[in-house]
C-alpha cells in the first residue's frame, strides 16, 4: 500500500505482541486517539472510560494512574490534573459560582487562600476564613451562600492538626459539601474518606508532586471522590479547562508508588527523632509537629492518624534575629534551600509568618524543615554545626 519509507514509517504493520506484561505500566502517549471505524468513534464515552477518546482525557497510563490514587485514597473515581493547586482549582471551579461562597482554613496552603481572593471572586464567589481549631468557628462562619468547606490536615507551616471529625460534622449538618487537603496524610496517615462516626470528606485531593511522586521532579495533582454524580460534575469542569498530565509524568509517579508506604515511613521516623533533638536546643523555643507532645492539635493527630510525615517547623528563641536564623538557614549543608517536600533531600525554608498569619500565632522566626532520606544521625550534625553559628 505505501511506496515511500515516510509513509512506511507512519504506517508500519507492526504491532507489539498482545499478553506482554512487566513490573512498570507501559507509557502511553497520545493526543489523537485513532478509532476502527465511525461507530467506534461515536459509541466511545469519555465520561465513563469506557474507552479512550482523546489524549487529554486519558490513556492507558493516565487510566492505571488514577486507579491507584483512587485505590489509595480508598476513593472510586480520581481525576489528574497537572498540580496540586490546579487539583484545589478544579474542585473550586467545579463547585462554585456567582453569588457561591467558599470558606478556607486560616492556615490552608497559601495558593488556596489567594486563588480565592484574586481569581474567584472576580467571578463573584466569596470566601472567609474559619479556624480550624474550633469547630465553633466554623459552624459561626457557614452562611446561607456557603456551598463548599475545605479541610487540611496538617495546617500549611505551623502544623497545627484540627479534630476533623467536629469540622465534617458540622459540615455534613449544614448540609455544606467537603474538600480535604490530604498531601500531608498521602492515603497513609488517614483515611480522608472515613475517619470513624461515618464521617469523611466529599473530595479528597492530594498534590502528587509531594510523597506519591517522591523524587522531587514531577508536578501534579489528584482529585479523588466516592459519589458517582459528584464525580461527573467534576470531570466535566476537568474536561472544560483541558486540564491533563503528559504520560511521562503519569509513568514516573506509577515507578514510585509501590515504595510510598516504606518511604512515608522512613520519613516519618527521621523527622520525629530531629523534632525531638531540636526541642531539647536552648536556641529553639518551640516544635511544630504534630506528632509530638504539646504541639497545637497533637491529640486531634493521635485519635485520628497512624503516622506522621516528615516535615516540621521550629520557632527560633526572639534573641535570635531573623537575620541570625537566615545565616543558620544558609550554614546548613546537607539542607537545601527550597520549597515542597516529600522527596529524597531534606530541604529547609524560614517563613515570615507575619506576612502569613492574623494575627501572629508566635514570636519568633519560624523555620519549616522537610526530613529526606538521608542518615538521620547526618541530618543532626548538619543542624548542629549551623545552630553552632547562631550566638
Amino acid at each position: 500500500m505505501a511506496d515511500h519509507d515516510t509513509t512506511t514509517l507512519i504506517h508500519h504493520p507492526y504491532r507489539p505482541p498482545a499478553g506482554f506484561e512487566a513490573p512498570q505500566v507501559g507509557v502511553h502517549k497520545a493526543s489523537t486517539v485513532v478509532f476502527r471505524d465511525v461507530a467506534a468513534m461515536r459509541a466511545r464515552d469519555w465520561q465513563h472510560k469506557d474507552g479512550y477518546t482523546y489524549g487529554l482525557h486519558g490513556t492507558p497510563t493516565t487510566f492505571t494512574l488514577e486507579a491507584r490514587i483512587a485505590h489509595l485514597e480508598h476513593g472510586r473515581h480520581t481525576l489528574l490534573a497537572p498540580s496540586g493547586l490546579a487539583a484545589i482549582a478544579l474542585v473550586d471551579l467545579a463547585l462554585l459560582g456567582q453569588g457561591d461562597e467558599l470558606l478556607i482554613p486560616s492556615n490552608a496552603y497559601g495558593p488556596g487562600k489567594s486563588l480565592a481572593r484574586q481569581q474567584l471572586a472576580r467571578y463573584g464567589v466569596g470566601h472567609r476564613l474559619y479556624d480550624p481549631m474550633d469547630p465553633q468557628s466554623l459552624a459561626d462562619t457557614i452562611g446561607p451562600a456557603t456551598r463548599l468547606v475545605w479541610l487540611e490536615a496538617p495546617g500549611s507551616v505551623t502544623m497545627e492538626f484540627p479534630d476533623l471529625r467536629a469540622l465534617l460534622a458540622v459540615a455534613r449538618e449544614r448540609g455544606v459539601t467537603t474538600a480535604l487537603d490530604n498531601t500531608w496524610g498521602a492515603g497513609i496517615a488517614f483515611d480522608g474518606f472515613d475517619l470513624g462516626d461515618g464521617l469523611g470528606a466529599d473530595i479528597v485531593m492530594q498534590a502528587l508532586t509531594k510523597f506519591p511522586s517522591g523524587g522531587g521532579d514531577v508536578l501534579m495533582g489528584s482529585v479523588t471522590t466516592r459519589d458517582d454524580a459528584l464525580h461527573l460534575k467534576l470531570k466535566m469542569a476537568h474536561m472544560d479547562l483541558g486540564l491533563g498530565v503528559g504520560a511521562n509524568d503519569a509513568e514516573a509517579v506509577l515507578r514510585s508508588l509501590p515504595s510510598i508506604a516504606l518511604r512515608y515511613h522512613a520519613h516519618d521516623r527521621s523527622a520525629r527523632a530531629l523534632a525531638a533533638w531540636l526541642q531539647a536546643r536552648p536556641e529553639i523555643a518551640r516544635v511544630l509537629h504534630p506528632a509530638l507532645e504539646g504541639s497545637p492539635g497533637h491529640a486531634h493527630w493521635r485519635a485520628t492518624c497512624s503516622a506522621a510525615a516528615g516535615l516540621f517547623s521550629v520557632v527560633f528563641d526572639a534573641r535570635h534575629t531573623p537575620a541570625q536564623v537566615d545565616a543558620f538557614v544558609d550554614a546548613l549543608r546537607l539542607f537545601r534551600i527550597g520549597y515542597s517536600w516529600g522527596g529524597p533531600v531534606s530541604l529547609v525554608v524560614p517563613y515570615d509568618l507575619g506576612s502569613m498569619r492574623n494575627p501572629v500565632p508566635y514570636q519568633g522566626t519560624l523555620v519549616r524543615f522537610s526530613i529526606g532520606l538521608e542518615a538521620e544521625a547526618d541530618l543532626r550534625d548538619d543542624l548542629a554545626q549551623a545552630l553552632a553559628r547562631l550566638d
